[in-house]
């Protein structure tokens, strides 16, 4: 009977996930199980070997830099064991020359932390020998709380990916203007989660000072930190990129080990939070400049979510400004057509806060019934007459040109995104959802 399971066990080995990095285990697993896979997870590449010997899988997917045996040189011993397994090698680090000995080795692929999901299934599903490339998603059978609007493609992209990430303990960097409903995204994450039955938590790393950061998230021997208040929930940094030095060596600490020791305590505490970092800035040049640890860089951007300006997602400002009238007045106000234009040429520096500000404002200007342009800040009155001024040709005049421009950089680095993103100074997702809009506008096809 004893081998009869073991047979059967042996029938569902499928995909060998080897990564130091839980949240990235988790991230694999929920990922690929969510796409009808069956992944067996390992922690390093001794205990990948072990696996292997005792039963052939049909791929592996491995991390690069890990304590003890590499990704590399696992591969290598993988490759003796099983001279045809397809092997994805993974890294936070963008290095070339072991990229090219990666591929001399045999490696199918290679591809950058934070990973790329949909270029992770076309990766694995090459691999297996299937065709289709269609991710399933959520998508089709969206239910967001009342508050999230996804309107425009882009939008519904970001919100695929935040289901798509929530169910398991990866951490998640959400990046952004101020403005743009990182917030929204980072609670939605939480709320579709197994820990959405706690409750959540959150800082502020630029507004509280650096004396009191330590204790609030760490806590001291008589007060709680954030850190243990948020066991088997959810901690949500903001603003992580202005988090002092001192303060971002603990926090790598407490990722890497899951344990911390409070102020003037002697003894050390385990956390089970799930970390969701944010920010308004660019984490990759504040690391560039010596501001950011790149070593904890690395470890929070697990998955990165880059939401785009209101701007870049017109689609989304009129049912954001309808839901914000109807949220002041019960349901009873409405617009005049010719707020629409109004609306929809205004670049909204301050992204979705300056449209609910401006909604409020409107609101009590129409006394809760019909809104008029005279009811709109005056800025956002003139953007009506935007296109007569020229300033929209203008500010389509520089889409365009920003479009060429990743098209063809797009096109020289034969449809490679994480180089083509590198070479543009933008993130890998931040690239996608542009390429998401290009596709939907008619100007990209993709085999």
């Amino acid at each position: 009977m004893s081998s009869q399971k073991s047979a059967a066990d042996i029938k569902t080995r499928e995909i060998l996930i080897v990564d130091d990095d839980p949240g990235q285990r988790s991230l694999l697993t929920t990922f690929l199980t969510s796409q009808g896979f069956r992944p067996t997870t390992v922690s390093s590449g001794e205990e990948a070997l072990s696996e292997l010997k005792a039963g052939a899988f049909k791929m592996m997917i491995s991390d690069v830099r890990m304590p003890g045996m590499t990704g590399l040189e696992t591969l290598r011993h993988a490759r003796a064991l099983h001279p045809s397994l397809p092997v994805l090698l993974v890294t936070a680090y963008a290095d070339v020359k072991d990229a090219v000995g990666a591929m001399l080795d045999g490696a199918l692929n290679y591809l950058e932390k934070p990973i790329d999901l949909d270029e992770l299934l076309s990766s694995v599903r090459q691999a297996l020998g299937q065709t289709s490339s269609l991710l399933k998603s959520k998508e089709s059978h969206l239910e967001l709380p009342s508050h999230v609007i996804a309107a425009s493609p882009i939008t519904r992209q970001i919100y695929r990916d935040a289901l798509l990430v929530a169910p398991s303990d990866s951490r998640v960097l959400i990046v952004g203007e101020s403005g743009v409903g990182k917030a929204t995204v980072a609670e939605l994450i939480h709320q579709s989660s197994p820990r959405s039955g706690s409750q959540l938590h959150r800082v502020n790393c630029s507004t509280s000072s650096p004396d009191s950061i330590d204790s609030l998230l760490f806590g001291s021997d008589d007060s709680e930190g954030l850190f243990t208040k948020s066991n088997d929930s959810t901690l949500v940094l903001e603003e992580v990129g202005e988090l002092p030095s001192p303060s971002q060596a603990r926090l790598l600490h407490v990722i890497q080990t899951g344990f911390f020791r409070p102020e003037g305590s002697q003894k050390d505490v385990t956390t089970t939070a799930r970390l969701i970092a944010t920010s308004k800035t660019d984490l990759t040049q504040n690391v560039q400049d010596g501001l950011f640890r790149d070593d904890l860089f690395f470890r929070l951007n697990v998955m990165e979510l880059a939401i785009p300006s209101l701007r870049e997602r017109r689609e989304d400002i009129m049912p954001l400004a309808t839901a914000f009238i109807k949220e002041y007045t019960q349901g009873h106000a409405r617009f005049a057509a010719t707020v629409t234009p109004c609306l929809e040429n205004y670049l909204w520096p301050g992204n979705i806060r300056e449209l609910r500000n401006a909604m409020e404002r409107a609101t009590l200007m129409a006394h809760g019934g019909l809104i008029l342009p005279k009811h709109l800040p005056t800025k956002v009155q003139a953007a009506a007459t935007a296109d007569e001024s020229g300033e929209a040709n203008q500010r389509r005049k520089m889409a365009d040109v920003e479009r060429e421009t990743i098209l063809q950089s797009l096109r020289d680095n034969r449809n490679n995104r994480s180089v083509t993103a590198r070479v543009l100074g933008i993130s890998r997702r931040a690239l996608t959802y542009k390429l998401q809009r290009y596709r939907e506008d008619g100007y990209l096809n993709e085999g």
